[in-house]
């Protein structure tokens, strides 16, 4: 699939997911041509695995705008702004279409193995910001290509690479031995096969965000029905004021209920909590259960299953070849990580930004959405619009629009996550929160496990 080396180059778009699409549509809008290159077998592949869980944003939010300019004349009908998503909504009723109204412009089953600029690899300066982009990627029946590219955009996600069981960032010792009783995913516990797993199980649950506040309150409804069922949440830290969120008080009604049902998982007695337990290894007892040991030699009970819902983190390994200017702690790009650290910031008090705090010392190429953001969880599907929109503009030569910005977001706590919110309808009276339509919003997921809105 090697493109001709002119000034008709495309911009290869890596992921079809949401933030990768509406790239694809903004450069659509600036007459500048895309290429997305889609791992998965269809438009948001990585949505679609967490298709049972529901976003706390509403449709008004999840929906790019140049998108769905692209998708009205087919007669595309938009859903109502005020109502809730799941993932699988999400993919079926916007991504999907999108990614057909772009044609032929979207390959699937095609994964990126590399970036890099043509004929120079990283340490050669000479000639470097002159040449084209390579991008290397491999199909489903086995076959390796290449395309040339004029820039880059990297939208492919967090969700191929979620985060280990140990506490130092490292798999734990016996995690990886211990895989098949291990799951880095929200549960889908409407799945027969599923449910069956869990059912009168003992299951720890490690984690303190949005997802396992999701698995403890869907591991508790699950005990209601099937006796023996008990969840161990494991935490590293304490259990404080603000471990369940926002509660009664949390302007999103959704992210509130949601943390209310862990809280209540815990009282009944259908959860049980270990805290201040940093895991260091996976043991086995007698009878092939798994056994968390802490770094302070600290023992659980044994467990027959154990999710870990401790975040995700880039997967950088195919841009080796290519010059980024990484943050050390955040691996988001090092004018952005200030401004979205989780220590400081919410998704609400992210202030909007674009090109020029996207940008690395390898011009022409720009991480995206939940990429962009590295391992910090606090994303939002509109702030990754905005993103896309100024790099577009970036890159058709409009550097005013490039800088200006065209989305504010309320000010208004921490945001993470999807939730087991099933009311939508409750929450449509909310009128703030990071995850609700702010009056001041000219523009307009989670990332599934990791946290955002």
């Amino acid at each position: 699939m090697d493109a001709p080396t002119s000034g008709r180059l495309p911009v290869v778009v890596i992921g079809a997911g949401p933030i990768g699409l509406a790239a694809a549509a903004h450069l659509v809008e600036r007459g500048i041509e895309p290429l997305v290159l889609e791992a998965g077998a269809a438009a948001g592949a990585a949505v679609r695995e967490w298709s049972h869980v529901r976003l706390f944003s509403p449709w008004a939010e999840v929906v790019d705008p140049a998108a769905a300019k692209l998708l009205a004349p087919t007669g595309w009908t938009r859903p109502d702004g005020a109502a809730y998503p799941t993932g699988g909504d999400w993919a079926e009723r916007y991504l999907r279409p999108l990614a057909q109204v772009l044609g032929d412009r979207v390959h699937f089953d095609a994964t990126v193995t590399g970036v890099a600029r043509a004929g120079r690899d990283r340490i050669v300066d000479s000639g470097r910001d002159e040449q084209p982009f390579t991008v290397h990627f491999g199909t489903a029946d086995g076959r390796e290509e290449r395309i040339t590219a004029r820039a880059v955009i990297d939208a492919s996600g967090t969700w191929s690479a979620p985060g280990p069981l140990g506490a130092d960032g490292l798999p734990a010792l016996g995690e990886r031995a211990a895989a098949e009783r291990i799951s880095y995913r929200v549960p889908d516990l409407k799945d027969p096969s599923v449910r069956a797993r869990y059912a009168g199980r003992r299951t720890a649950v490690v984690g303190s965000g949005a997802s396992a506040f999701t698995a403890l309150a869907s591991l508790a409804e699950l005990a209601k029905d099937a006796a023996g069922t008990h969840a161990v949440w494991v935490l590293r830290r304490g259990i404080g004021t603000g471990t369940y969120g926002g509660g009664e008080a949390d302007q999103l009604p959704a992210r509130g209920a949601l943390g209310l049902r862990a809280k209540a998982a815990v009282e009944q007695g259908h959860a049980s909590a270990a805290t201040g337990f940093r895991a260091e290894a996976v043991r086995r007892d007698a009878d092939g259960r798994l056994v968390l040991v802490a770094e302070d030699g600290r023992r659980l009970d044994a467990v027959d299953e154990i999710i870990a819902l401790t975040g995700f983190r880039p997967d950088l390994s195919f841009l080796s070849e290519v010059r980024l200017g990484l943050d050390e702690r955040l691996q988001a790009p090092v004018t952005l990580a200030p401004l979205i650290d989780p220590n400081v910031h919410s998704c609400g008090t992210v202030y909007p930004h674009g090109v020029r705090e996207l940008s690395h010392p390898e011009k022409g190429v720009h991480l995206v959405g939940m990429k962009s953001y590295g391992r910090a969880p606090t994303f939002l599907a509109m702030t990754g619009y905005e993103q896309v929109r100024s790099i577009a503009a970036a890159l058709a030569g409009d550097q005013e629009a490039a800088e200006r910005v065209e989305l504010t977001l309320p000010e208004t706590g921490v945001c993470g996550g999807a939730g087991l919110f099933d009311e939508p309808e409750a929450a449509k009276a909310d009128t703030g929160g990071c995850c609700a339509t702010p009056t001041t919003l000219r523009i307009g997921a989670p990332a599934g496990a990791s946290g955002g809105c």
